[in-house]
């Protein structure tokens, strides 16, 4: 006996929210201090709770049908999880700072990191030390002459 599986549906679930979950991502797409790919993303789902379809936003905000489908499903998938928080009553804080979470960046595959973070540091502050300290970094040369100046003299 073979079960069926039924195929994704060919239209995105519509993206619901509630009037604190719209006030969180309207003050998100306002704030002058948001990144732009929070402003996008919550414009996205604002756009996307108002009816229009997929096609619509895609085109009004020049992304890809995938960047759209992405967070209309990413929303339905994290909006159960704020139904909580709003029945507590929760701080709007509290609210907007999941939101924001939910929208960031997930974490990229790759290469981990070459530097940790002490050595990051470290090269900072050798590249911030001043140049003129005898025996220190210089990226002039030598008695202060640039290859150049250098040249010319010589």
């Amino acid at each position: 006996m073979t079960t069926a599986v039924a195929p994704p549906p060919a239209v995105s679930p519509r993206v619901q929210l509630t009037a604190r979950q719209r006030t969180c991502l309207e003050q998100i797409a306002r704030r002058q201090t948001s990144p732009q790919r929070l402003v996008r993303r919550a414009k996205i789902l604002l756009a996307l709770e108002t009816g229009a379809n997929q096609c619509h936003v895609m085109r009004q905000m020049h992304l890809s049908r995938g960047t759209v489908q992405m967070w209309g499903r990413r929303w339905c998938a994290l909006a159960p999880t704020l139904e909580p928080m709003e029945a507590d009553e929760g701080s709007e804080k509290a609210l907007t700072t999941r939101i924001v979470e939910a929208l960031a960046d997930h974490p990229r595959s790759g290469t981990p990191a070459t530097f940790t973070a002490e050595q990051i540091v470290q090269i900072v502050a050798v590249a911030c030390e001043d140049r003129q300290r005898p025996g220190g970094p210089s990226a002039i040369g030598r008695r202060g002459r640039s290859p150049r100046r250098s040249a010319n003299e010589g």
